[in-house]
């Protein structure tokens, strides 16, 4: 199937052809008879990936910030080639759309195959088979054009400006941005019994408005225009405007405050500055409100990801109530989108589109692509066919963000067949391949992990998925390359266990640390037959408290998440299996145990502490770790320089940071191909994973000391 995309680095817009979108857990899949192009919102996104390299640092100023500290610890050259992988993928572009469902996932029951309806947010793309959450699609009821149906996700978004207007019957509002969501804001206000006045400085968007709304409507250059607005008002100013322009300018905000009654209210719906003239607001007590999008709900995880609703008494208005408002609207004939379509283009011609928008070569206010229905959509693409090298390292690869584009993928391009790729994204797969070289790509993780043409499976999903995918490649008797964690919760330790027993495959979890050069120089350094004393502090850094990390269904928490990490570093350091652990958190509003402390202590009579903080400065490196052992120290600052504490002092300085990743690769690669035992034995892979799980049991118990144990896998390789 096509999709509409274009990457960051310089604007490059193509329909690509990538796999069908992953049908996932609470999501129905739309074929889309018509999707929607908001002229303002994408109209911004397109102009900005044309600018070149300066203008887009002035535009993203906190992302330049982020690239010069990670230029700090990574180096120049590593920095260079993360910031290119995120500016050449291809974003795929739209947010409004309308088809019919031609899938649903097993625990969707709102919906069956052959519905009607109208598609909403990040995955309501302009593609011709979108996968869209629950929570974002509403029926189309009989009778509404499905064209029509398709502006659902920008008649919600005026919905959301009104209900922050909480206006009353008879009231007035003044509406300063005509393109088509103040159209629509128009509309709906005069549906609902609200005087409406529109202002504008495009003499057509004004024109189109007054031919809609009763003639209500003005330039912003209007001579007069606050007599006017005071002479429609009864002299008493507009009970209430909303801001619907797009400008860096500060005249819609100043304007507003001028045209707004005493205690009138402001509501910030468009992208605009609001650094104020202070005078009017002050003066008239006004109240300055910002509308979020399509309503409440809207980037919420546990409402759109996982379809769980708010209550109609505590929540009346919803993001996908306001869409089922406005298919309401359309059916009632309250609004008419007849005379704001300027354009109805065919799919092929979305270029264009974009292309007019950008140059304004003629004026245009709602623009609908349409699909052909009669074409047949295949969820299955063929890619070049691929030079093979020799040898049986057959790979497949699911999941693909950041990290694996950064850390895992590089190492393996050149070294193996890379047979198919799988991310839950389809222009995202189709760019990694094009980019590593994958024969194949897919958005279904299962087609990799059985396939009888791959034996050797990289899994970089998220963490709930890491356990589903193991277990299926094991049964396959696939050699595994899993990143942490191993999974999330016990039970799945269990079933992996009992699976990689009768399995002929093999399993490594990506413990990168252990492989890194200055933790290989001290494994060589210290005597293995004494105890040590190993001293670990993680500056882990804030991550926000609705990050999916902390979702103990998606992320597992930073403890199972990451920690693992340190706890696996320390075990391997000892060189002795983990046989308790007491652990305390900080006592913190979230709850989430993201700073602890944790006491190791090792079957060979060596001790650890892991102190992972996240309440520490961002100056202060991330990782410190000292051991301690036969009057002997080492010390690793962040994984860059390394001093040895002996009859004198060495230091050990890398030209940038170092944690393993390639050479872990490489190792796994060469031992997957030779046949040799796993580069992390499982065993130990297993004790640090169990050791995750027994720290949160400690922490929960008050610090109590856990022992670390399983009899039915303890210690056996």
């Amino acid at each position: 199937m096509e999709q509409l995309t274009q990457n960051l680095k310089d604007g490059f817009m193509q329909l690509l052809e990538v796999p069908f979108p992953a049908l996932n857990k609470g999501c129905v899949l739309v074929r889309n008879h018509f999707s929607v192009i908001s002229a303002g919102t994408e109209g911004k996104t397109v102009k900005d990936a044309r600018l070149g390299y300066v203008g887009k640092a002035r535009a993203r100023k906190e992302e330049v910030r982020k690239v010069v500290e990670a230029a700090k610890t990574h180096g120049l050259m590593k920095t260079y080639d993360m910031v290119m992988n995120k500016l050449e993928a291809p974003t795929a572009l739209g947010y409004s759309c309308a088809g019919e469902v031609i899938a649903v996932a097993e625990d969707v029951t709102e919906f069956k195959v052959g519905d009607l309806v109208s598609c909403g947010g990040n995955s309501a793309v302009h593609a011709e088979v979108v996968a869209v959450p629950k929570k974002l699609c509403a029926k189309i009821p009989n009778d509404i054009e499905i064209n029509q149906a398709a502006f659902a996700t920008l008649g919600a978004i005026s919905l959301q400006g009104i209900r922050q207007a909480d206006l009353r019957l008879g009231e007035n509002c003044v509406v300063i941005g005509l393109g088509i969501i103040g159209q629509l804001t128009l509309q709906m206000l005069k549906a609902g019994g609200i005087k409406g006045v529109g202002i504008d400085i495009d003499a057509n968007q004004v024109t189109l408005a007054k031919e809609t709304n009763g003639g209500l409507a003005f330039l912003r250059d209007e001579a007069d225009l606050e007599k006017i607005i005071q002479e429609l008002t009864n002299g008493f100013g507009a009970d209430a405007v909303i801001i619907t322009a797009g400008s860096s300018s500060l005249d819609p905000i100043d304007l507003a405050g001028s045209l707004a009654r005493v205690k009138g209210k402001v509501v910030v719906v468009g992208a605009v500055p609001t650094g104020f003239s202070r005078k009017n607001y002050y003066k008239k007590e006004l109240d300055l409100k910002m509308s979020y999008s399509y309503g409440p709900g809207r980037g919420d995880a546990d409402y759109e990801e996982k379809g769980i609703d708010y209550p109609i008494g505590y929540v009346r208005w919803t993001e996908n109530r306001n869409m089922g408002a406005f298919l309401e609207f359309l059916k009632n004939g309250q609004v008419d989108l007849a005379p704001f379509i300027s354009h109805n283009l065919s799919f092929e011609k979305a270029q264009e589109a974009y292309q007019m928008i950008v140059d304004k070569s003629e004026p245009f206010s709602g623009i609908v692509l349409a699909y052909d229905l009669e074409k047949e959509v295949s969820p299955i693409i063929k890619l070049a066919e691929r030079k093979m090298i020799s040898g049986k390292l057959n790979v497949g690869f699911i999941g693909a963000g950041s990290f694996a584009q950064n850390f895992l993928l590089p190492a393996l391009k050149g070294k193996s067949n890379l047979i198919n790729v799988a991310t839950s994204r389809a222009n995202t797969a189709r760019n990694i391949a094009d980019k590593f070289g994958f024969q194949n790509c897919t958005t279904n993780g299962s087609e990799i992990s059985v396939s009888t043409e791959i034996n050797t499976v990289f899994i970089a999903t998220r963490h709930n998925l890491h356990a589903k995918y193991i277990i299926e490649a094991l049964e396959a008797s696939k050699n595994i390359f899993v990143e942490k964690p191993l999974c999330l919760k016990l039970s799945d330790l269990s079933l992996i266990q009992k699976a990689y027993e009768i399995s002929n495959g093999s399993l490594t979890l990506g413990f990168n640390r252990r492989f890194a050069p200055q933790i290989v120089k001290i494994k060589s350094e210290f005597d293995n037959t004494l105890p040590m004393a190993i001293n670990y502090r993680i500056n882990a850094g804030v991550v926000p408290p609705d990050h999916w990390v902390h979702d103990a269904e998606v992320g597992g928490g930073r403890i199972i998440g990451e920690a693992c990490h340190f706890i696996d570093l320390c075990m391997f350091l000892a060189g002795s299996p983990i046989v308790s652990v007491s652990a305390t958190a900080l006592n913190t509003t979230s709850n989430n145990n993201d700073t602890f402390v944790a006491n190791l202590s090792f079957e060979n009579g060596s001790v650890a502490t892991v102190s992972y903080f996240s309440n520490g400065s961002k100056k202060l490196s991330k990782e410190s770790l000292e051991v301690f052992c036969g009057e002997r120290t080492a010390t690793i600052d962040d994984f860059k320089s390394m001093t040895m504490y002996d009859s004198g002092v060495k230091n050990n300085k890398l030209s940038s940071q170092d944690k393993g990743h390639a050479n872990e690769v490489a190792m796994f690669l060469k031992a997957v191909k030779s046949g040799n035992k796993e580069i992390i034995p499982f065993s130990e892979a297993y004790i640090s994973t169990l050791a995750t799980f027994k720290i949160i049991e400690s922490i929960q118990n008050n610090g109590a000391l856990i022992e670390v144990k399983d009899n039915s896998y303890l210690g056996q390789d």
